[in-house]
């Protein structure tokens, strides 16, 4: 990779004391680094290694696990054992399950504390057309404003940040130094159908008894926002996917097999069948939940989590966040502050996809005999994906719709975490150390099976943590930063570095 002088410059003053990409001025470095040679001797590894993890993450992003399209499996299983030995983890294994398999290691440092370690080798489908660039090339690109990134599919969900993690333990095994905690690691590839099987990963018993001794779990991430900002969600939503089926056969009115169209004026459609069902899951509006009983388990926000909202609103950036998402309105022209309120305790009931019949060039006068709808639902405490499903089906019986096929592919509840806990305030001591002033969040609006984490029988607190810039994920042009040109963006040797600072700070 071709690299910028102003670039070099800043790796050489990361070796220093001051990281590119990142805000250390409030702190210098050898004032927390100076009392720990080892530290400061992994830390000395990451410029030199800088290459190395870009083409990691380079090499992975060519490898797309796409559980959904049966894609590179079991390859992709086989690929995240040898980065997990490579990077230090022991008694590596393939963790078969009823559909794909997960990965299971562990890191004996000898240490007093043990930590968890989710990851995810699964990636998005992608359509190459809608990309400005290979989307499994990872070619590094200039991003305006922001520097060079790694545009790829899996970029920063979760390839990007995982490839940072992994390059910390390198960092330690080049050093020859030992980990301040021991780790073990579970690994899942289905986490983008829902995480269907990872149940029969973690709940395997030497898999149990490992995390049993961890004092948490997290998962790796890209945290900062385009203008260096971060947040710490204390929880996720839960989710609920699947696809709504509207057939003739099932139905038994409307064709069996896809007709003439001109025969819509004597057979009724499967088509505007499912469009009459969908019309009936939100109001008016087209935007609220219409399911009986769908918000009686919503927990309303405490005091405190709105006081966490509040505080973000005053420090995120509302004109980045929009166009970043390339919106000019919240929905019902709400202001800022309570478009968050909404993002953080309504439950959602989503539109992912809808297919029938002819999608191609052209025209083609068909009567399609088979419709379907790919919907999820977003749930918050204390909502169940088992309740919520069950609902929605109730629903549907109830307005005249029984017949229409409800195919769950995966899902799980929400999950929350205390902010006293040890795995939190650990993250908040290391971004306040590396200079960032952390913003508290209620709960990630995305999903992750935090809950298998959470709830029994682990109950242990679980959340996200790293430093380091991506978006796109799910999208064309998914992209991680690699070389930040703003001080205040950690690029991918910054969100190395918050690892290691992390685990020193969880020991």
């Amino acid at each position: 990779m071709t690299e910028s002088n102003n670039n070099a410059l800043n790796r050489r003053e990361f070796i220093h004391g001051t990281l590119a990409g990142a805000a250390f001025a409030a702190l210098p470095v050898a004032a927390f680094t100076a009392d720990n040679p080892d530290l400061q001797s992994v830390l000395s590894q990451i410029p030199k290694m800088h290459d190395e993890n870009v083409k990691r993450l380079q090499n992975w992003v060519a490898l797309p696990s796409i559980a959904a399209e049966n894609r590179n499996y079991p390859q992709g299983p086989d690929y995240m054992a040898q980065l997990a030995r490579d990077a230090g983890f022991a008694n590596v294994e393939i963790v078969p399950t009823s559909g794909k398999p997960g990965v299971f290691g562990t890191l004996d440092a000898g240490a007093a504390t043990t930590v968890g370690i989710y990851f995810m080798y699964d990636v998005k489908q992608f359509d190459p057309s809608e990309w400005s660039s290979p989307p499994l090339e990872g070619r590094i690109l200039e991003k305006e404003g922001l520097g060079s990134a790694c545009i790829g599919r899996g970029a920063v969900n979760q390839k990007g940040p995982e490839t940072a993690f992994l390059g910390a333990l390198h960092a330690f095994k080049t050093a020859g130094k030992k980990l301040p905690v021991n780790l073990v690691l579970v690994c899942e590839g289905e986490e983008e159908i829902g995480s269907t099987h990872f149940p029969e990963v973690v709940l395997q018993p030497k898999v149990t008894a490992a995390l049993k001794k961890c004092m948490g779990v997290f998962i790796p991430e890209a945290g900062q926002d385009a203008d260096g900002g971060i947040q710490i969600s204390l929880g996720a939503k839960g989710v609920v996917e699947l696809e709504l089926v509207s057939s003739g056969e099932r139905w038994g009115r409307g064709p069996k097999h896809d007709v003439h169209s001109s025969l819509e004026a004597q057979v009724d459609s499967p088509t505007w069948h499912l469009v009459q069902a969908l019309s009936t899951l939100i109001q008016s509006d087209g935007h609220t939940p219409a399911v009986a009983g769908f918000f009686d388990k919503v927990k309303p926000l405490a005091p405190a989590q709105i006081k966490m909202i509040e505080d973000a609103a005053a420090h995120r950036s509302e004109s980045i966040v929009k166009k970043q998402l390339g919106v000019e309105h919240w929905v019902h022209d709400t202001n800022w502050l309570d478009s968050l309120l909404l993002l953080e305790s309504k439950p959602t009931i989503n539109i992912e996809g809808l297919v029938a019949g002819y999608t191609g060039p052209g025209g083609k006068t068909v009567l399609p005999h088979r419709a379907v709808a790919k919907i999820d639902m977003r749930l918050v405490p204390d909502m169940t994906a088992a309740g919520t499903l069950a609902l929605l089906k109730e629903h549907l019986a109830k307005h005249g719709f029984g017949d229409i096929e409800v195919n769950m592919t995966g899902g799980y509840d929400p999950t929350q975490t205390s902010p006293d806990s040890k795995l939190i305030q650990a993250q908040i001591a290391t971004y306040r150390n590396l200079g960032l002033d952390p913003v508290l969040w209620p709960r990630s609006a995305g999903s992750w099976p935090g809950y298998i984490f959470t709830s029994e029988p682990l109950n242990l607190p679980a959340g996200h943590f790293g430093m380091g810039h991506g978006t796109g994920a799910h999208a064309p042009n998914e992209y991680y930063l690699i070389d930040s040109t703003n001080r205040k963006v950690a690029g991918i040797d910054g969100a190395v570095r918050s690892f290691v600072e992390y685990l020193y700070a969880l020991a």
